[in-house]
């Protein structure tokens, strides 16, 4: 396996997240605030805090699905950083299909897409043909324990196993410089959790950063190098939330 020099491709400056509830007379709940951190390649940064720490939202904050009250996270991209948090439409597509990928709790597809199809679509969105991207999901899935008569299938009927798996094969299908992981293996048995496991390696290995949520002590221990530590929700803004960092050695 070939480690590459270890080089910044993230930085998390100052990020702080607020919801406001409408419906609720505009309450404001606090999730984090002013938190930063930097992150290499082939380095595996775990989120770690009490439930409600804000670990989820820090993640899709990091994916662009969420919008920061405050603060820059800032992509290596070709050459130079972009910051994800102020970047165009077409600045996080670009980024999605070519640098950072993000393995969520759930699977959501359009209905009745072939488990096999679903797989391969980003690296058909990267500019692979089909022939290749279609081979290359198949290898997926069959690492991942996917038998080959459900591939022509939908996967909105498979268990939640099954369903995890394909996310995460979707996830795995190409060498993001950047890996944000929600839980990866949370419905997995112990066979398909030490896949994962190896699967996450396998991609530090290459140069791959990652940002994931790992409660099974055995997966974090298996894959993390640092622990990043969310303190509890915010309750003012004279009372800010700690996050630091600690080495795992």
């Amino acid at each position: 396996m070939k480690y590459h020099k270890r080089s910044s491709v993230l930085h998390a400056r100052g990020l702080s997240k607020s919801f406001t509830l409408h419906t609720q007379g505009e309450a404001v709940i606090p999730v984090f605030n002013d938190v930063s951190f930097d992150l290499d390649n082939g380095e595996c940064l775990c989120l770690h805090g009490p439930s409600g720490a804000g670990k989820s939202t820090l993640l899709r904050a990091l994916y662009a699905n969420y919008k920061l009250d405050e603060g820059e996270i800032l992509i290596l991209f070709k050459a130079t950083f972009v910051d994800i948090a102020k970047a165009t439409h077409w600045e996080i597509k670009e980024l999605r299909r070519q640098a950072i990928g993000y393995v969520s709790q759930f699977l959501r597809v359009i209905p009745r897409v072939s488990t096999l199809e679903i797989v391969a679509e980003p690296l058909l969105n990267a500019g692979a043909s089909e022939i290749e991207a279609r081979a290359t999901a198949a290898t997926m899935l069959e690492r991942l324990r996917i038998p080959e008569r459900l591939w022509s299938l939908a996967p909105a009927t498979f268990s939640g196993g099954e369903q995890q798996r394909v996310n995460i094969a979707r996830g795995f299908v190409i060498d993001y410089p950047i890996l944000l992981l929600d839980e990866p293996t949370a419905s997995l048995d112990a066979a398909n959790r030490a896949t994962v496991v190896d699967l996450i390696n396998d991609a530090k290995g290459r140069g791959s950063a990652v940002v994931g949520i790992f409660h099974d002590h055995e997966v974090r221990d298996g894959v993390c190098d640092r622990l990043f530590n969310l303190a509890g929700p915010v309750v003012s803004h004279s009372a800010p939330k700690i996050a630091e960092c600690e080495a795992i050695v």
